[in-house]
């Protein structure tokens, strides 16, 4: 697809690519992942490497993970793609692209994508994007939902303004509650709910929550927003809302179906419930919970005696990183490893530490503690939805 320039891919969309694309669907390999019906085609999609497809309608496509192992920002052709809603948009201008903010507000204003760039407070942050029921495959028992394995999430450097500064150019009336948020993606059935998600007025206007028109110096992709989304820093995938086109302002609670019905999580300190059972009460999910993980060694490897270099990444909701473990000993000894160059709180923190390892069969452990002490479960925990599992990751190796 190289030969297609870029104003084509920007102006005609996917509908402008598909013809490309489909010979290479058509010729995809296989990748299984390690729990039942883990296997996935490779596909590609436009501006896209060969990701793994768990569904083609909508789009939902996982990152391999071995990409991880290669930088701590996520390329932008290889960043995972997750849509709700299977009327995904096949064209958008960016010169006739406007952005509605309405609502409880002085002066409803429609935006060109020129006047959002100019606003005042552009800004960049390095930060984890991760879908809600990522490692989802991984639970037991299973549930309803895409079967993930652990590569619905991406770390990318985001350019854009403020949420803040828009909402300051229509001017929030007082008593407003909440900021509404919804994208040119949308339902194929009219009575399937609309995609739309809602944060709390003084975190929409906190500083950091963006709307972002580049990710890793570059316009957005297609597939992941382009040309505007919001990125909402430390807080899960479901909010960061793709082809942002309407901001409303509210001063009334939102009871739209995606944040009264899906994506909740059990009312409890550790967002779990008893295998099978459902949860008493429930809160919208929020927050990235801590993990880590061994990126440069899969489970099964077969490596050679003596000196071995573990690496990996680690990352939480936005407090950053303070330590990574690792065990050699499935747990029972811990070891502190290196932590890599710091791109900032919200970003993945690589980590690496060498071993001497003499002829066996190992299981190694890596764990995560965050600044605000919060740390990883050495047993995995359950919810009803297959949400925001962080366990302490195992990885089994034999060295000869």
């Amino acid at each position: 697809m190289a030969h297609l320039d870029r104003r084509r891919v920007l102006r005609g969309g996917l509908g402008a690519l598909a013809a490309a694309a489909a010979p290479l669907r058509a010729r995809a390999e296989e990748v299984a992942l390690p729990f039942g019906n883990g296997l996935r085609p490779l596909v590609t999609y436009p501006g896209k490497r060969p990701l793994l497809q768990t569904t083609a309608r909508p789009p939902q496509l996982e990152t391999p993970f071995a990409v991880f192992d290669e930088d701590a920002i996520t390329p932008n052709d290889a960043f995972f793609v997750r849509y709700h809603l299977a009327d995904i948009p096949l064209e958008i201008d960016p010169e006739t692209f406007r952005l509605g903010v309405t609502g409880h507000v002085e002066r409803p204003v429609s935006l060109a994508l020129a006047e959002i760039k100019a606003l005042p407070g552009r800004t960049e942050i390095v930060a984890v994007n991760q879908c809600s029921g990522n490692s989802r495959g991984f639970f037991e028992p299973r549930m309803a939902g895409g079967q993930l394995g652990n590569g619905a999430m991406g770390c990318a450097r985001w350019t854009g303004v403020p949420l803040k500064s828009v909402l300051d150019r229509a001017g929030v009336k007082a008593g407003a509650e909440q900021v509404t948020f919804d994208g040119l993606d949308g339902p194929v059935l009219p009575e399937t709910p609309d995609f739309v998600k809602a944060l709390r007025l003084d975190h929409a206007r906190d500083g950091q929550v963006m709307l972002a028109w580049a990710m890793n110096g570059a316009d957005l992709p297609w597939l992941n927003g382009f040309p505007l989304r919001l990125v909402v820093p430390g807080f899960y995938g479901t909010y960061w809302v793709k082809h942002l086109t309407a901001i409303t302002v509210r001063d009334t609670p939102f009871d739209g179906f995606f944040m009264k019905s899906a994506y909740r999580i059990p009312d409890n300190a550790c967002a779990c419930t008893e295998p099978g059972q459902a949860a008493a009460a429930t809160v919208p999910i929020g927050r990235l919970n801590v993990r880590s993980f061994l990126t440069n060694l899969a489970d099964g490897a077969d490596i050679k005696a003596g000196p071995v270099q573990l690496r990996g990444i680690a990352f939480d909701g936005g407090s950053g990183i303070r330590t990574v473990e690792v065990s050699a000993d499935d747990g029972r000894t811990w070891t502190n490893a290196e932590l890599g160059q710091d791109l900032g709180a919200y970003a993945f923190r690589p980590w690496s530490l060498g071993l001497d390892l003499t002829p066996g069969a190992y299981v190694l452990r890596v764990r995560a503690t965050a600044n605000d002490g919060s740390t990883q479960p050495m047993g995995a925990r359950w919810n009803p939805s297959g949400y925001m599992r962080n366990v302490v990751e195992t990885t089994r190796v034999r060295v000869a």
